[in-house]
């Protein structure tokens, strides 16, 4: 790595400091407040810390904090790899995770999907990574074309590997532009942002994970990674049985392009694939929790695509806690609730709690789905008998509760 100017060692040394000062005073896990000190102090400190670096950044809606981990568990086979394991996905945190690690050659970045294109043009990234483009924090982010749009720009004619689920017409449409892109089919159950084509405005067919617009010549690329139920099956069509510790389509769908991304490294999947059966838990979610003869599985879900997901992951013979906040990391605006089908939790035992636990009730209501309104997580805790329990909560609801059983990684 080459050396930095003495101007950013001192703005990196300083927001090193900030961070651990976070840590120790139990403010924070530091991922922010030792970026924003360290860019005050050199705007420019992002394009110098990534210098010289091999660099992935993984942009998406939902799974970017997943996939981000099961890339760094798979590049650590090449070396040291700086990465914001914590989900700080803006310049500031990217700034704090390559402080952490100055002389990691290897980094893997979960970037905001708003901020790719400047994060990309500031950092040369190696290897670009893209899953999944729906509805979120309206109230915050733009419209999900106006994103896929501006991804296409970025990423026209610029000299990276682009690494894209196929299976997403918007996601398709953004990485399309890019001189080099391996495609990926991995799945995309929630279609409800995606019938009609970004390209023209036309009606999209679809059969299966299969798609083409009526009206224009925009269509599914041909992957050549493509996950198969349990298995990936690689270019050269061998089938790799995943056995993964982290449960789900999804995570199933994560670890594909994970090792798509591998293979950009030229990491043979015999080598990636041990390290993604490592893992079992990411910055908390899946993680297994007790108290008082309970044990509680934690479930992240921050949007409808996302509550599809946890439903597939949820065991529909336990009680289920559910935890809705409305704060700004969340987005301000609840609505999206009337997009998620609930009918799935009818006949099992539903606890509804958090700060905008009131909408989530009506919704429940309207869905004929008998629930018990609980004025805290305590309260619904207590309300369980001993034994296993499945969470699902929104981002800020889901710290909360993580937060009350320590910070688990």
């Amino acid at each position: 790595m080459t050396q930095l100017p003495l101007r950013a060692q001192l703005a990196s040394a300083l927001g090193r400091t900030a961070a651990t000062l976070s840590r120790v005073t139990g403010r924070g896990d530091g991922s922010v407040i030792g970026g924003r000190v360290g860019l005050v102090l050199e705007p420019d400190l992002l394009r110098k810390l990534a210098a010289d670096r091999k660099l992935v950044l993984v942009s998406a809606t939902n799974g970017k904090t997943t996939t981000t981990r099961l890339i760094t568990s798979e590049l650590q086979e090449l070396g040291e790899v700086a990465t914001n394991a914590f989900g700080a996905n803006m310049p500031a945190g990217h700034v704090s995770a390559l402080s952490q690690s100055k002389q990691a050659p290897f980094a893997v970045l979960e970037v905001d999907e708003k901020y790719l294109p400047e994060v990309l043009d500031t950092t040369g990234a190696t290897v670009v990574c893209l899953m999944n483009l729906s509805r979120d924090q309206m109230d915050r982010a733009a419209e999900i074309w106006l994103l896929a749009q501006k991804w296409r720009r970025a990423l026209a004619g610029r000299d990276t590997h682009v690494v894209a689920n196929c299976d997403d017409p918007l996601v398709t449409w953004g990485a399309s532009t890019a001189p080099r892109v391996t495609w990926v089919s991995c799945g995309q159950p929630w279609k409800e942002d995606s019938w009609s084509c970004p390209e023209c405005g036309g009606p999209l067919d679809r059969k299966g994970d299969d798609w083409a617009c009526r009206e224009c010549t925009f269509r599914r690329p041909e992957p050549t990674w493509v996950l198969d139920d349990d298995a990936v099956l690689d270019p050269w069509r061998r089938r790799w049985v995943l056995d993964l510790q982290l449960p789900g389509r999804a995570n199933r769908a994560n670890a594909a392009i994970a090792l798509a991304v591998a293979d950009a490294f030229g990491l043979p999947v015999e080598q990636a694939l041990p390290r993604l059966r490592e893992v079992t838990s990411v910055a908390g979610r899946y993680t297994m929790v007790e108290r008082d003869g309970r044990a509680l599985r934690l479930l992240l879900a921050k949007n409808p695509a996302g509550w599809l997901e946890a439903f597939e992951v949820a065991d529909p013979a336990l009680p289920i806690i559910l935890s809705v906040n409305a704060q700004g990391p969340d987005g301000r605006d609840t609505s999206w609730l009337w997009d998620v089908d609930y009918r799935i939790l009818a006949g099992r035992p539903v606890f509804v709690t958090g700060e905008r636990r009131l909408d989530l009730a009506l919704r429940l209501d309207v869905a004929g789905v008998p629930f018990q309104l609980c004025e805290s997580f305590d309260q619904a805790l207590a309300a369980q008998a001993p034994g296993r329990v499945d969470v699902i909560a929104n981002y800020t609801a889901f710290q909360q509760i993580r937060a009350e059983f320590g910070r688990a990684v």
